[in-house]
């Protein structure tokens, strides 16, 4: 049975990773960090390097091999890097699109990746083209570049801040002039982003698995409302916004971050493995075996075995070598995105009363399909455990979300969505087991709005607002 796994999950917009360094290979280290990253995005990858006096960019549609296949940015004494791989949330999949951004203006050459969605883009964008600014891409990260372009401040850290003062939303940034690397994370910190030491440089990453990669020793995470800037000089840390509420994505321990990367002082595997024992205590569901959908669902899944005692199996596969398209029949009737195949063992599950667990349901179409493999393989009883509240709400903060409509659990009850997707029982985890499992934070330092539609920043409206205005509170339709 064919799979489109991956369009029935959320998913993430992009990663970002940047390098100083006068010792190392900055360019060779970028492509290995977005290799680490590349889970955070596969449309699109690109590198940008600059040796303190040019700029040179290399971009394109595809994963990181694909796109860095022939070659690599190269400058002589190219001793800055930065990198992006993108998953497009605000923007068509383009060419056009794809990041870094790069760019010459009054104040030097400038180049952005940048992570996050801009509540307020929409707006911004329209006031810079009455001013007269020029776009080429329909991505809300060129709605940055302009600002800075545009500001009368001397200084480009200046340039920056003063920009950032007109922006809502979510954004990490990564920043490269001829002499600075710069990173950013807005003041609710929505999208993580983290500080390494290699020899005698710095390395910014959207996650601590990509320092891990390339030998850097994490130093720390950037905090919520903070720039820092990287020169020649050292390290120097700046101050914005005031905010006073954190929101982390709690997707990003619940989905998206690697297992083994720490976000904000707290690891995403111990995170994923609690949400599994939370669901065997708050279940209670007997079972034969306990079982995965791979490899989202597989760390909460062994957590659940732990908890409850029963083993776990691999009642599922998944072909890793489908690349992103791949020859099929009918293949006009199909989606042309990426595909993967999953595959029952029918010596594990025949005859046996399993327990499925999974990270989340968004549409609800694909867990019905896994329920109906696992049946035709003769499974007798499949009890399908979710390591995630229902999602009711769309992110707009840098997630890939449907529209209300499409989320299953905006429109149908637990008991629903069960007989919607022929499983024999299902259970939820819920937010107080969700808070549980994330020790580390304080709950109420993290966002969980796809789940109760608390929003703690604007949204763009949704057709309803005059003048394409936007929302700052909780909107009508919670």
């Amino acid at each position: 049975m064919l799979l489109d796994l991956e369009n029935d999950k959320f998913h993430e917009e992009c990663g970002v990773f940047g390098i100083y360094s006068r010792q190392d290979n900055v360019a060779l280290n970028t492509y290995w960090g977005l290799y680490a990253l590349q889970h955070r995005g596969q449309e699109s990858a690109g590198i940008a390097v600059t040796d303190g006096a040019w700029m040179d960019v290399h971009r394109g549609m595809g994963l990181v091999n694909e796109v860095f296949r022939h070659h690599l940015p190269n400058m002589e004494n190219q001793h800055i890097a930065i990198g992006h791989v993108r998953y497009s949330t605000t923007g068509s999949s383009l060419l056009a699109n794809t990041q870094p951004l790069m760019v010459s203006f009054l104040g030097g050459h400038l180049s952005l990746a940048h992570n996050g969605n801009l509540t307020n883009a929409s707006e911004l964008r329209s006031k810079l083209e009455k001013r007269g600014s020029v776009f080429q891409t329909s991505i809300d990260s060129e709605v940055i570049v302009n600002l800075i372009a545009r500001s009368r401040k001397d200084k480009v850290e200046d340039k920056i801040l003063e920009s950032l003062v007109k922006v809502e939303g979510a954004y990490c940034l990564v920043l490269m002039t001829e002499t600075k690397l710069i990173g950013i994370r807005d003041p609710h910190g929505f999208r993580p982003l983290c500080l390494g030491k290699i020899g005698d440089g710095w390395v910014l990453s959207s996650e601590s698995c990509a320092l891990d990669t390339i030998g850097a020793e994490f130093v720390r995470d950037i905090e919520p409302g903070e720039m820092v800037v990287i020169d020649d000089k050292g390290i120097t840390s700046m101050r914005f916004g005031n905010e006073d509420k954190r929101a982390l994505c709690v997707f990003e321990y619940i989905y998206f971050a690697r297992p083994d990367s720490i976000i904000d002082g707290q690891s995403v595997y111990a995170a994923r493995f609690a949400m599994g024992r939370e669901l065997a205590k708050e279940s209670g569901f007997k079972a034969d075996i306990v079982i995965s959908v791979p490899d989202s669902g597989t760390t909460a899944a062994l957590g659940f075995s732990y908890e409850s005692g029963i083993p776990f199996a691999e009642g599922l596969i998944k072909n890793r070598y489908i690349g992103r398209t791949f020859i099929q029949p009918e293949q006009k009737k199909r989606d042309l995105s990426v595909k993967i195949k999953l595959n029952a063992v029918k010596s594990v599950v025949e005859g046996k009363s399993i327990v499925m667990v999974d990270d989340s349901i968004v549409r609800g179409t694909t867990s019905g399909k896994i329920v109906r493999m696992l049946k035709d393989a003769g499974a007798k009883e499949v009890h399908m455990c979710v390591s995630s509240p229902p999602i009711g709400f769309p992110c707009y903060y840098g997630i890939d979300t449907s529209v209300r409509k499409e989320l299953i659990a905006a429109s149908k009850q637990v008991e629903e969505i069960r007989q919607f997707i022929g499983a024999d029982s299902l259970y939820y985890l819920s937010i107080d087991g969700l808070k549980k499992s994330v020790p580390n934070i304080n709950y109420e330092q993290m966002c969980y709005a796809c789940f109760n539609c608390d929003y703690p920043a604007g949204i763009p409206c949704e057709g309803n607002c005059a003048n394409n205005k936007f929302v700052f509170e909780q909107p009508a339709k919670c």
